[in-house]
Formats: structure tokens, C-alpha cells, sequence
């Protein structure tokens, strides 16, 4: 037993040990909980999202999870980069303008049935919508539409839910 103990116990540690690390800090394998960006991505799909912000240059159309800057919200949510700081966002006529340029999202299923902005994203600020754009819990939606830099969690890697 002593042998057994001296030969696993400090393999099964470092194990644990990085698991934990490479979860807090380089990856990790999230699920997604709601149809907010469906078609691209939907109810219960399984991603791998890289954590090491610092390493990589975000920019728009990226998948980004993150916590919302809603009071008692601290569940993380997962939508698409829409404005970098500095960006002028507005929705109308059923489509998203950044800078005054129509954008063409053909991953949208149904055009917008709302009006928002124009708003213009602060520096160390970042603006995200659902996909499903009309029942998606966005920044069109929020008390404030932008999320901060240090509540970005991480970029979605790939969509992993075909492999199960």
C-alpha cells in the first residue's frame, strides 16, 4: 500500500494540479445554455474557449465569452464582437451599421426588429450580440451596452459538439 500511495499520489497532484491551472488560465471546455446565437451556435453546444486574452487581438465577428454589465449577473454569456473601442454602432432598418457602414451578417437567421443607438464604444470597452438577435439578452438590451476589457473571459476556439 505504501508503494502504491508513494508510486500515484504525486502523479494523480500533478495532474489535478495542471488540470487546474490549464482550466483557470489557457482553456476550458464551456457548454451553452441558451439559443441566443442560434444558428451559429446552439442550445447545449460544447466550445473550447482560449483564455489567454493577452496573447491574441480580438476583432469583430469573434465569439467571446464574457460577464455581462448587469447588476447580480455573474453568469458568463457567449456572443459575437460587434464593436471594438472606438467603434459607432446603430441598428435600423433591420440591419447593424458600425461607422456607418451596412454590415452584411449572413450568419443571422431573421433581420432585426428593433432601432438602437447610435453609440460609440468607449476605450477598453467592447460591444457583443446574440446571433439570434431578436430574443438574444444583449448590449441592445443592457442598463450599459458595453463590457468592460477585464470581464472578457475568453475567445471561442472551436465548436466541439459534433465530436460527441
Amino acid at each position: 500500500m505504501k508503494k502504491f500511495l508513494k508510486q500515484w499520489v504525486p502523479s494523480i497532484l500533478i495532474g489535478v494540479v495542471l488540470s487546474l491551472f490549464i482550466r483557470t488560465y489557457v482553456a476550458e471546455a464551456m457548454r451553452v445554455p441558451t439559443d441566443s446565437m442560434d444558428p451559429t451556435i446552439e442550445v447545449n453546444d460544447r466550445l473550447v474557449v482560449e483564455k489567454m486574452l493577452w496573447l491574441t487581438t480580438l476583432k469583430h465577428g469573434d465569439i467571446v465569452v464574457f460577464i455581462p454589465p448587469v447588476e447580480g449577473v455573474q453568469k458568463k454569456y457567449v456572443k459575437r464582437l460587434m464593436g471594438l473601442p472606438g467603434d459607432t454602432i446603430e441598428i435600423k432598418d433591420g440591419a447593424l451599421f458600425r461607422n456607418g457602414e451596412k454590415l452584411d451578417e449572413p450568419y443571422l437567421k431573421e433581420t432585426m426588429n428593433y432601432t438602437f443607438g447610435p453609440v460609440t464604444v468607449p476605450a477598453d470597452h467592447y460591444f457583443f450580440l446574440g446571433d439570434n438577435r431578436n430574443v438574444s439578452y444583449d448590449a441592445h438590451l443592457w442598463p450599459t451596452p458595453f463590457v468592460a476589457k477585464d470581464k472578457l473571459i475568453g475567445k471561442m476556439l472551436v465548436d466541439i459538439s459534433d465530436l460527441f
